[in-house]
């Protein structure tokens, strides 16, 4: 199989967009309705054995029972609107989810105002490692 290199005048192509994504966990519902309760989503009906939650922008987290295995932790990283941010926040204290400012949880309570805008981490009931941040990371 022979891989294409873009050249750095190429721009990729913006028909690729992501569609959805399996989350494993250890109780499907649990996970996904931590999640959306946090963010304020939607959890959507099973679709075979994947219970889906929706982001808003045409991608779902879908979420996948593993019983055989542990699951291994995983980083997602949410891009939220900034005055959701605080509620959100709030959501996590509310249920006693203690949030971070950095992605080694290091710094407890607390939040990160990288680039411009403001972030935190927290584990999901699975360990991975969620993040919310309201403004995008700055590439070269």
């Amino acid at each position: 199989m022979t891989y294409h290199q873009p050249t750095p005048h190429q721009r990729p192509s913006t028909a690729v967009q992501l569609n959805h994504t399996v989350v494993y966990a250890t109780d499907r519902q649990a996970s996904a309705w931590f999640l959306a309760g946090i963010l304020d989503l939607t959890v959507g009906a099973p679709f075979g054995p994947f219970l889906p939650v929706d982001l808003g922008n045409g991608v779902t987290l879908d979420y996948y029972e593993l019983r055989d295995a542990p699951v291994q932790p995983n980083h997602y990283a949410f891009l939220v609107p900034d005055e959701q941010f605080d509620a959100m926040i709030e959501r996590l204290e509310a249920a006693r989810v203690t949030y971070f400012a950095d992605p080694g949880h290091t710094e407890p309570g607390r939040i990160n105002r990288l680039f411009g805008g403001r972030g935190a981490y927290f584990a999901d009931p699975d360990g991975h490692n969620l993040e919310i941040m309201t403004r995008p990371y700055q590439r070269p």
